[in-house]
């Protein structure tokens, strides 16, 4: 079984450890009982993100996060992620908490998508929200950032 991830972080402005989230992954994946077909999480500039939500999703702004799931069961799974780094650190702002945290909580917000979670409805949104909540100060002491 293969457990291919692909971290991309090409960009001068941000950089993070790779093995650290290949650690993460691994906890979740443990946590949730996946194993990964592929797996790749592009670190990208908002004009990035931007693009890809109109293109995808028709949406002319930035978001955070954008997860692409080719899951064929939530046992094996193979999607993409795409984190805005210049979002996560305006949230980190915003929200007062450490941006090295918010990078985790970004990524499991994305292995949530993945696995099967939702947040389309309030109910929905709360449920993920909690667990998103749960993970990201269980698996906090993760030194993502370089």
């Amino acid at each position: 079984m293969s457990r291919f991830i692909t971290v991309f972080d090409d960009t001068p402005k941000f950089s993070v450890r790779k093995r650290e989230i290949h650690k993460l992954i691994k906890e979740l994946s443990r946590e949730f009982n996946f194993k990964i077909e592929m797996l790749d999480i592009f670190f990208i500039p908002s004009e990035e993100m931007i693009e890809l939500n109109n293109h995808y999703l028709k949406h002319n702004y930035d978001t955070d996060i954008l997860t692409f799931d080719y899951s064929v069961s939530k046992n094996l799974i193979s999607g993409d992620i795409f984190i805005s780094y210049k979002m996560a650190e305006e949230n980190a702002k915003k929200y007062k908490v450490d941006f090295n945290n918010e990078i985790i909580r970004l990524i499991i917000h994305g292995i949530l998508h993945i696995i099967g979670y939702d947040d389309k409805t309030p109910s929905e949104k709360r449920k993920m929200k909690r667990k998103e909540n749960e993970l990201t100060k269980k698996y906090s002491y993760f030194d993502i950032l370089k």
